[in-house]
């Protein structure tokens, strides 16, 4: 069984990179097929799923690497009630809403976490 490893992303992408970062280092990551990779945005960061990016910081690493993501099979999961998830318009990425409890649970299955 190959590692796995979940990439925590919280920070608002209006205001940082470091969401974009995020996405780019989990499709390639991915792309290795040396390691299960699951991500999950919570807060603001749900907005890197939207339908429209434009205002995000470095926004090409979303429709890039997010629908590389989805269309490998990789889990992309959001935090579920976050405001957020209302403002997402058409997602172009296919994605599971979930309660912290059930990413507690999930999370202890996990080898590795980075948290962005």
């Amino acid at each position: 069984m190959s590692p796995s490893l979940l990439i925590l992303i919280e920070s608002d992408p209006r205001e940082s990179e470091r969401p974009a970062e995020a996405i780019r280092i989990a499709a390639g990551v991915g792309a290795w097929k040396k390691a299960q990779v699951t991500v999950y945005l919570r807060g603001p960061a749900i907005r890197a799923l939207g339908e429209w990016v434009d205002d995000l910081k470095e926004e090409d690493n979303f429709t890039r690497y997010l629908p590389l993501l989805a269309e490998s099979g990789r889990s992309v999961l959001a935090q579920a009630g976050a405001p957020e998830l209302n403002d997402l318009g058409e997602s172009p990425v296919k994605f599971e809403v979930i309660d912290d409890h059930e990413l507690a649970r999930r999370a202890v299955g996990f080898r590795h976490v980075l948290r962005f």
